[in-house]
C-alpha cells in the first residue's frame, strides 16, 4: 500500500485483508485489529483515531482511499 507512506505518521487506516477488514497505523506492517466487516473495522478505527487526536483513511475494496476525517489537529482546515 504506497498510500500509506503519504499520509501523517500515527494515522489509522481501515483495510481491506484477506480475513475481512484490518485497521492499520500508518509505517505498520501489522494489522492492529481483523474484523469480519468494514463497518465494525471503521467503528474500532474511529475510537482509536478519536483518542490519538489523529486521521482515519477508510479504504475501497480495491484499496483506494475513499474517505478521509481527522479527528485531531486538521492539517488543512476549512477557510471561512
Amino acid at each position: 500500500m504506497a498510500t500509506l507512506k503519504r499520509v501523517k505518521k500515527g494515522s489509522y487506516h481501515v483495510v481491506p485483508h484477506s480475513k475481512g477488514w484490518a485497521v492499520k497505523k500508518s509505517g505498520a506492517t501489522r494489522a492492529s485489529g481483523v474484523y469480519a466487516t468494514q463497518k465494525e473495522a471503521e467503528k474500532n478505527a474511529k475510537t482509536s483515531a478519536k483518542q490519538l487526536k489523529t486521521e482515519l483513511f477508510i479504504h475501497s475494496k480495491s484499496g483506494k482511499i475513499r474517505e478521509r476525517n481527522s479527528y485531531g489537529k486538521d492539517p488543512h482546515p476549512p477557510k471561512g
